[in-house]
């Protein structure tokens, strides 16, 4: 059984069932379990460049920072993919719509990238009973646009897509208090999914009851500076077909 699967399983009786504000996290045994360590996965010779910096030296705008990709030094040859482990949250309210987080270090509660998404939550869920599903967003730089110069997180507004059908749009976000709160509260949740309190944050009109998250590890390539992508990963180190986020950017 692959992990979405079992994340289902906690994820659907959420919408069926009217119990009290907890905190349901689904835990990994310790043979299936991944390293918390993001570091240990990453292949020295495509790790790319960062400078370590505190939680509170981070600028408000680190949501918009991306890795720098280094080419190969021959000008003909094509750009070479990065790749990085990342932890991936979706979180919604159950009738609002859903929201995605991904952090490089799980004890930082900035995300290093926040999107808010237009498909509602239970749609999403819907789309994960048939056990595919295919987020793209995408942005169109026109001539007299300056998107085509900013790094590819810091697009403020993308066009997005569901399994190949439109389904509005993605704006980029930055955290909050009250999603600083939920991401601290789950901190220590590597795979997991479940019903935690709202701590206050509101969406879509949708200002009370509990907030609904999935919380997984996600391999993430960089395919250039108009390219990323974020994939699921089991717990067994394979990547996961059910799930992917990817960002695009056409020129």
């Amino acid at each position: 059984m692959t992990k979405i699967g079992s994340l289902r399983r906690v994820l659907f009786p959420c919408f069926t069932s009217s119990a009290s504000i907890s905190d349901i996290r689904s835990t990994t045994t310790t043979k299936k379990r991944l390293s918390t360590s993001l570091r240990d996965d990453i292949n020295p010779s495509s790790q790319t460049e960062e400078t370590p910096v505190s939680d509170d030296q981070e600028d408000d705008d680190s949501d918009s920072s991306s890795p720098v990709v280094h080419s190969s030094h021959n000008p003909m040859a094509p750009p070479r993919s990065s790749k990085t482990m990342v932890i991936g949250t979706i979180f919604g309210h159950r009738r609002g719509h859903v929201w995605f987080a991904v952090q490089h270090d799980r004890l930082k509660t900035r995300p290093s990238l926040l999107l808010e998404l237009s498909i509602p939550t239970q749609s999403l869920v819907q789309e994960m009973r048939f056990g595919l599903v295919r987020l793209a967003l995408e942005c169109h730089n026109s001539p007299e646009s300056e998107l085509g110069s900013c790094p590819l997180r810091s697009v403020p507004v993308w066009t997005m897509f569901c399994n190949g059908r439109k389904v509005g749009f993605a704006v980029r976000k930055k955290a909050t208090e009250p999603i600083r709160l939920m991401l601290k509260s789950i901190q220590s949740t590597t795979v997991g999914a479940g019903v935690i309190p709202s701590f206050g944050f509101e969406s879509g009109g949708d200002n009370g009851g509990e907030l609904i998250y999935m919380r997984a590890s996600y391999e993430c390539i960089m395919g250039g500076p108009d390219s990323e992508s974020f994939h699921l990963i089991n717990p067994d180190g394979c990547l996961g077909q059910e799930l992917s986020i990817f960002l695009m950017r056409s020129r």
